[in-house]
């Protein structure tokens, strides 16, 4: 990298003095620098410029610094960026929750605000949880998921990723034991002979009187494999869920908002579980926000315990800047063409990868909607491919042995194609070594 020697002591003191995420301090490899973003273009402290493929871990679902979303963050600036809201309210945090309780699948009617993805689900898991002790079931205190899902890096989180193939196997020991159902199987629009799902109903019979709740990641497996399943499993999940009287816990952070194809992932299964959670694209990808929602059986049962209300509530709930900007992006992304620009960016990905699947040590390339994977047989190639991607014009971060992509929606066709350009040449040149 060619920087400035501004830019360069930048660099130095970054690796010396901060932890990104997942990595070493002093970190051993250094960070790109970043001077600038603009719709699907990251500017590089050495002014190189390159087409994000990432869109900030899901979330810049608009791409960066859109107009519509600045100006909406810059008016509430100057009226309220922050007041607690312990025993108060404000505009942004109502009108935003009748966004969600109107959009999300009928019957999550009630909305409670959190600072991020992690602690949206620990929320849901504490309301689970917190409802069977108010409905004197005290026993019914473990979680259910299922193998490769991923839910957050906190401890109740941590819990309920896999254990063995996740990121938190380290833990294992200390970590609340939680059980496990195989894994849905491989493929979105697949004819399956049902035995996930009679191993599933298996453990649901088995341990019916001590699970609070099964918890998924719903079609979309993200940080856990990238995996895509049948809507037939989500459904079936539902029903199970229900004949067991077990609570269902969708994660919709990394998939809501339009990402898979559907607003919603639950939507492809035609369910609604009894408590969601949304986060990443809440805000377009500018502010820290999620939200638990749940349904008012699962709230009223909870109100109407001991002690009767919901044992929770972060510092920054409901911060009103986050909400006015949650409320600018949903509104934005309702008055797009979003599910024309899905359906373009799926049908490109498609096209321009799927033939990497004929490449020695590729095992799979699959896309749904707006992400794209190419599935190694090797895991130590991310490295080389991320470096040769960026060569090539693209940002991309690849996670072992998975290359993928989830672009902003509104991704110009030619950056598009850049971007995928970009993964083709990477992956045939490290797979040509």
């Amino acid at each position: 990298m060619n920087y400035s020697e501004h830019w360069q002591s930048l660099i130095d003191y970054d690796q010396q003095h901060i932890w990104h995420p997942y990595s070493s301090s002093p970190n051993p490899v250094a960070p790109l620098g970043v001077k600038s973003t603009q719709g699907s273009l990251i500017t590089l402290a050495d002014n190189r410029q390159v087409v994000d493929g990432m869109s900030s871990w899901w979330a810049a679902i608009h791409g960066y610094n859109h107009p519509q979303i600045n100006a909406a963050m810059k008016a509430q600036i100057d009226t309220m960026p922050h007041i607690m809201f312990g025993g108060l309210t404000h505009e942004p945090a109502v009108e935003l929750a009748k966004r969600l309780v109107e959009l999300t699948p009928a019957g999550l009617d009630k909305v409670f605000f959190a600072d991020s993805g992690s602690v949206s689900m620990e929320v849901a898991i504490k309301i689970a949880l917190q409802y069977w002790i108010s409905r004197q079931q005290s026993q019914k205190n473990r979680l259910l998921s299922i193998r490769n899902g991923y839910h957050g890096d906190t401890f109740a989180t941590m819990a309920v990723c896999d254990p063995v193939n996740g990121m938190h196997h380290l833990f294992n020991d200390v970590l609340r034991q939680s059980l496990f159902a195989p894994a849905p199987q491989m493929g979105f629009a697949t004819e399956s002979d049902d035995q996930d799902i009679l191993e599933l109903e298996r453990l649901l019979q088995q341990h019916r009187h001590e699970i609070a709740a099964l918890t998924l990641e719903p079609i979309v497996q993200g940080a856990g494999g990238m995996r895509f399943y049948r809507p037939a499993y989500l459904e079936a999940v539902r029903e199970l869920c229900t004949k067991y009287d077990v609570l269902m816990i969708s994660d919709e952070i990394a998939t809501g908002f339009g990402r898979t194809g559907k607003l919603f992932a639950c939507e492809w299964a035609g369910i609604t579980p009894d408590i969601m959670t949304v986060g990443k694209a809440l805000t377009g990808g500018n502010l820290t926000l999620a939200a638990t929602l749940c349904t008012e059986t699962v709230s009223n049962t909870i109100c109407e315990g001991d002690p009767g209300v919901l044992m929770h509530g972060p510092t920054f709930m409901a911060n009103p800047l986050a909400c006015a900007t949650a409320i600018a992006s949903i509104d934005l992304l309702m008055e797009s063409p979003w599910q024309q620009q899905i359906k373009q960016i799926e049908q490109h990905l498609h096209s321009e990868l799927t033939p990497l699947s004929k490449l020695d040590g590729v095992t799979d390339v699959r896309v749904l909607g707006a992400i794209g994977v190419v599935e190694l047989e090797r895991s130590d190639l991310g490295p080389q491919i991320q470096a040769a991607a960026l060569e090539a014009g693209a940002w991309i971060r690849p996670f072992g042995k998975l290359i993928y992509t989830m672009p902003a929606f509104n991704i110009p066709e030619t950056q598009l194609g850049i971007l995928s350009k970009a993964i083709v040449t990477a992956v045939t040149q490290a797979q040509a070594l």
